[in-house]
């Protein structure tokens, strides 16, 4: 069975963060959403929720699936990507990323992003004004 990487594509005002990568050095550079893999015995929403507060400091609330499953790493994992929104104010910081961007429908391809993440960008167009 694949392993589960979870993504969130948190969205506020109307655009979309967008975090770099900072490693592995194949990666860097390059532009995904915030997640990471789901652990024995955590939901997927509880990993994501777990992944937001490690990586950019903020509390986040999960919405709906974003996009199709995407299978990743020659099919032994799969990314789903869910819509997120923050609570209590919180901004999110780059802890583990080189660099954050909100971007707005506009933006979506102003970036490079990952080929994991790339379909998402897409999905993710009729939810930004």
């Amino acid at each position: 069975m694949p392993r589960i990487i979870v993504g969130a594509a948190i969205i506020s005002e109307g655009r979309v963060l967008a975090c770099e990568r900072a490693l592995p050095p194949e990666m860097a550079g390059k532009w995904e959403f915030p997640g990471g893999k789901v652990d024995p015995g955590e939901t997927e929403v509880q990993a994501l929720v777990r992944e937001c507060q490690e990586e950019l400091g903020v509390k986040v609330a999960v919405g709906a699936r974003v996009g199709d499953d995407i299978s990743m790493l020659n099919g032994t994992a799969v990314l789903k990507v869910y819509v997120a929104t923050l609570l209590n104010g919180d901004q999110p910081m780059p802890l583990e990323h080189s660099d954050l961007r909100w971007l707005g429908s506009a933006e979506l391809y102003s970036v490079p992003w990952l080929p994991a993440d790339a379909p998402i960008v897409t999905a993710l167009e009729p939810l930004l004004p």
